[in-house]
């Protein structure tokens, strides 16, 4: 394709070069397109003003400036002239005598897609003849019929050869205008720089690649058309190419946040002076499906690392656990409490951990409790402020709730500490505060408002700022954490919502308000777990709590324990010595009627498809658990 293309435009020029009369063309930006050799040396131009590109304006000062058009007594006024004379273009034919005494017919014909081709005829002869045969017609009646004749012929080879190049225009004209559309078709932008990075050619696409970039670059040098930023990404790529190495590289634009792709051919036509061939297209979401590719990968590593250990390990943390508060109440030394305080921290974080582990190959699990919002706030603040930097503050205000309400306080840390980082960023360099706002809305919602100072939202932000990947910190930012933020936010039943405030930036949560239960009912409570050591741990919870607690080893003792008179509660694990799971067996006293509560307990890891599909069935908490956890969780309402 290339060849053929290469050979029709060689054949183009060649027969353009041809043709007698001087021919050029421009295109509605009054810059040149294309001018045959006669052109040049009719009017003695330069190479660089018969170079594609080329501004008629400059074409016109230089044959003004040598006295093409004899006495010009303000330059820039006649240039001025001439350039409103052809942006207004029509169809003209005249006739004019150059200063070097030669006459030239110029005959113009506007283009369809815009510009015009404009052919030049010496007829200098022809004049010549006209001249004699008036001045001698009565005394040279044999030449005059001598000069007809040769008038006449010369007259036929003209409208020949007008013939001829009125279809190598209609050829030209149509080629030009199939290349042109073929080019701006493309999602992609197509260009040529001459060996001074100018361009020479463009298919106009450079502002749906790099958006705020012209459409119109022709002349432009690459640092006005891409900015310096982007120019610098692209400067020691393009120097390459005009040594003769291509390269195809991506980089980021900073303004955008779109990820470019440029390919740089060497013109090895332009000989050791090289232009370059540019091809760049936007490969923004190639660049985020490799980024969820690799993180799917990360994610699938660590469930391979974890799903071997994460069962054995919850259940030792979940004794672990049960023991230390245990060993607690019996010791009454306080420094043997300060250790036991940091060993029961030091079990939490390793359960913390596990979970957050198991989090990256699987969906995360709500696991609320009661918690006081203001203290909580308070904490919050303790733990943010050493982040900020001089002349950044944070505020608190926490109105309207003075009991506890049952929230994952893990996940909304996580949440809010990222909504500080995010402010933080935001506010930059300057001084500025950041205000965290909580209250109550009509005794349905819980609305948290992070406020800052920044520089708020672009309209582009305020779109695709929960969209997975999206950014506007170029390569330093991941895109994960609103997404992660609102994931979150959805996944306690809230939701999530952006604006800019006139002073900066605005994000609102609003979860379920629930307000924790204050005292806990007795219950009667089957406990069904085959391990002695966690069945032991969590039978002394519950027993802590005033609950009376009966216990079975397997699912086949719990059927038959789970119809006693009085019991209320069944907490069971999913896995059970036997051949039944904790799943068949409440799905089995389900169906025989059993009006108690039902609740599972695992250690699984949170992919495991055994512990998914009993998420979707039944309430779930996950190993290991504190005493705490459990009372919050006995103490949710059922799902609906």
């Amino acid at each position: 394709m290339a060849s053929s293309k290469t050979t029709t435009e060689n054949l183009t020029r060649a027969g353009l070069n041809l043709i007698q009369q001087a021919l050029s063309i421009y295109d509605s930006d009054l810059r040149c397109v294309r001018v045959n050799r006669p052109f040049k040396e009719m009017f003695d131009l330069p190479e660089n003003l018969c170079t594609p590109g080329a501004h008629f304006s400059d074409t016109i000062r230089f044959l003004a400036e040598r006295g093409e058009y004899g006495e010009v007594g303000d330059i820039d006024e006649f240039v001025t002239s001439r350039v409103e004379q052809a942006r207004a273009f029509e169809a003209h034919y005249m006739e004019r005598t150059r200063a070097n005494g030669c006459t030239i017919s110029i005959e113009g014909n506007p283009l369809p897609q815009g510009g015009w081709v404009t052919v030049y005829t010496d007829i200098t002869a022809i004049k010549d003849q006209e001249k004699l045969l008036r001045a001698r017609s009565e005394e040279l009646s044999d030449q005059l019929l001598a000069h007809t004749e040769r008038l006449s012929q010369t007259n036929r080879e003209l409208a020949a050869t007008n013939a001829a190049l009125e279809e190598a225009k209609r050829q030209l004209t149509e080629m030009e205008a199939r290349t042109r559309m073929t080019t701006e078709m493309m999602p992609a932008h197509i260009a040529h720089v001459d060996a001074d990075g100018y361009y020479t050619y463009s298919n106009r696409r450079l502002s749906s690649i790099i958006p705020s970039r012209p459409s119109n670059i022709l002349g432009l040098h690459l640092s006005q058309a891409l900015g310096d930023f982007a120019y610098g990404k692209i400067r020691p790529y393009c120097d390459k190419a005009r040594q003769g190495e291509a390269s195809v590289f991506e980089f980021t634009d900073d303004e955008s946040s779109r990820r470019i792709r440029v390919a740089f051919t060497p013109d090895q036509r332009t000989g050791d002076k090289r232009g370059v061939y540019i091809l760049s297209m936007d490969v923004t979401e190639e660049a985020q499906a490799r980024a969820a590719l690799a993180q799917t990968h990360k994610r699938e590593l660590a469930a391979q690392l974890t799903s071997g250990m994460a069962h054995d390990f919850a259940n030792l943390l979940t004794i672990i656990l049960g023991m230390q508060s245990r060993l607690a109440r019996m010791v009454k030394d306080a420094e043997a409490k300060e250790l036991i305080t940091a060993t029961q921290s030091a079990a939490r974080r390793g359960g913390t951990l596990l979970n957050r582990i198991a989090e990256m190959s699987g969906p995360r699990e709500m696991r609320p409790r009661a918690v006081d919002l203001c203290r909580f706030m308070n904490d919050l603040k303790t733990l943010a402020t050493p982040t900020l930097p001089e002349g950044v503050t944070l505020q608190t205000r926490c109105t309207d709730i003075d009991t506890p309400v049952l929230l994952d306080a893990g996940s909304l840390q996580d949440s809010l500490l990222n909504l500080i980082l995010n402010a933080k960023d935001a506010i930059g360099k300057e001084t500025g505060q950041i205000t965290l706002t909580t209250k109550p809305v009509r005794d349905t919602w819980l609305e948290i408002t992070v406020t800052d100072t920044g520089g708020g939202f672009s309209d582009d932000a305020l779109e695709h700022a929960l969209d997975p990947f999206f950014t506007t910190k170029g390569g330093e930012g991941s895109g994960l954490g609103l997404s992660m933020v609102y994931d979150l936010t959805k996944l306690a039943g809230g939701h999530m919502t952006l604006a800019n405030t006139g002073n900066g930036a605005q994000i609102t949560l609003r979860l379920p308000l629930r307000p924790a239960a204050q005292e806990t009912t007795p219950k009667l409570v089957l406990l069904v777990e085959d391990s002695d050591g966690i069945r032991a741990t969590v039978r002394e919870m519950l027993t802590d709590m005033g609950h009376r607690v009966i216990e079975a080893t397997s699912a086949e003792e719990g059927m038959a324990l789970a119809m006693l008179e009085g019991v209320n509660f069944v907490l069971s694990d999913i896995s059970l010595i036997g051949d039944m799971t904790g799943v068949e067996m409440l799905d089995t006293l389900k169906q025989n009627a059993l009006k108690a509560s039902t609740c599972l307990m695992t250690s699984l890891p949170a992919d495991h498809p055994l512990r998914i599909d009993a998420a979707k069935r039944y309430p779930l908490i996950p190993k290991p658990f504190t005493a705490e956890d459990l009372a919050a969780f006995m103490n949710m309402d059922p799902p609906a």
